[in-house]
């Protein structure tokens, strides 16, 4: 029965070295541990905290880079359009200044053909008159070469005087 009921003495000395122990305990261990505990039960809260914070500035950042492309995308798609306005606009100037430039030249040209044709026909008159110069003169030195034929022609020109 000792075994199941233990005697005072054993009850007295395990109570006050459990007692030492636990101040011991209380006085130098209990301390650090509940402050490394408390430390580590902050950190980890400061941890989460932080993750939390991060989770966060992730979504703004995804958010913000989600609206900076939508912006390069709009700007990109603005830039192209410009960039086809413009190529458009430089298509129809050069269409314009071509067709300017070849009316100019096709004016030129039927000017400079005016000119010359102007010029081949004024030499033409001046080979004609020239041509007719010398037949009359021919034809009057033929005609004209007797006094009688001479006579005649003045007599002739005479009469349509007093005609008019």
């Amino acid at each position: 029965m000792e075994l199941i009921t233990p005697a005072f003495g054993l009850i007295f000395w395990q109570t006050l070295i459990f007692l030492v122990v636990l101040f011991i305990l209380g006085k130098f261990a209990w301390k650090p541990i509940l402050g490394a505990l408390k430390a580590r039960e902050e950190s980890i809260e400061a941890s989460l905290r932080m993750a939390e914070n991060a989770k966060e500035e992730m979504k703004n950042l995804k958010s913000e880079n989600e609206k900076l492309l939508a912006e390069a995308r709009a700007d990109r798609d603005k830039m192209l359009k410009e960039a086809s306005r413009l190529a458009e606009e430089i298509r129809e100037q050069a269409k314009h200044d071509a067709k300017t430039i070849g009316d100019k030249m096709i004016e030129e040209a039927r000017t400079s053909i005016e000119n010359e044709k102007n010029s081949a026909l004024g030499q033409i008159q001046d080979q004609v008159v020239e041509l007719s110069l010398q037949i009359t003169e021919k034809l009057l030195k033929k005609n004209l070469a007797d006094d009688k034929a001479q006579q005649g022609l003045v007599k002739d020109y005479m009469k349509d005087i007093k005609l008019n």
